[in-house]
């Protein structure tokens, strides 16, 4: 029996929305498998863990740690290692037998780590640019105390387009806030019994922009 018309654009545009249902599904957990990456996709408290597990490492391997499971930077690596790995390209070929875009990432943060990485006053330090444009951060930096277990993630932020009204939206009322000649800061901390974290957001008290977003975890003693 043959279809009606209006029966069958009724069924093309189902079918349509399945497919961009499905599609929403497959990135949503994994802002590193889309090809666009907000600030709001960042929340900080996600962090946390993975400074803890490297506040109890040697130096290079707790910053490895960091920046390996940070979405922030595994999102702006994605975007090159997508651009880049074509098949047949000699130098990323994404057609080689075993290849993954998470794995790629995975192996070019740790060559960013073993390029980048310096050692100051006692620190493991790395900082490492965003050249990209339309991304909304530019830089990433972290850093992890050699005799202390501290450990410390930075981040830079690309244009006025995040304010304090996201942060407190995001994370409700500052358990701190304080204000200086240039910025003023919002602070917020998580507290347990192996650990102290803040997130101190730096606001352009002009605009209400946030400028940079400073995340420390400092385990405690009797941990």
């Amino acid at each position: 029996m043959a279809m009606k018309p209006a029966t069958l654009l009724l069924l093309l545009a189902f079918s349509v929305t399945l497919l961009v249902q499905s599609s929403k599904a497959s990135n949503s957990g994994n802002p590193a498998a889309s090809a666009t990456f907000s600030a709001d996709d960042f929340d900080w408290r996600d962090m946390v863990p993975d400074l803890f597990a490297a506040s109890a490492q040697p130096a290079e391997e707790g910053l490895k740690t960091m920046l390996e499971n940070s979405k922030v930077l595994r999102a702006y690596v994605a975007r090159q290692v997508r651009a880049e790995c074509k098949p047949g390209n000699d130098r990323c070929d994404s057609s080689a037998e075993g290849f993954t875009v998470d794995g790629e990432v995975t192996k070019r943060i740790d060559g960013i780590v073993k390029e980048s990485l310096v050692h100051q006053h006692k620190c493991a330090v790395l900082d490492y640019p965003f050249n990209r444009q339309s991304f909304p951060f530019t830089e990433i930096s972290a850093l992890r105390s050699e005799n202390r277990q501290d450990a410390y993630i930075v981040l830079q932020f690309a244009d006025r387009s995040y304010r304090a009204v996201d942060v407190q939206a995001k994370y409700g009322a500052p358990y701190d806030t304080n204000i200086f000649d240039r910025y003023s800061v919002f602070v917020y901390r998580l507290v347990s019994a192996h650990y102290i974290s803040k997130a101190v957001f730096e606001v352009n008290p002009a605009d209400g922009a946030v400028m940079k977003l400073a995340i420390s975890l400092k385990a405690k003693k009797n941990h």
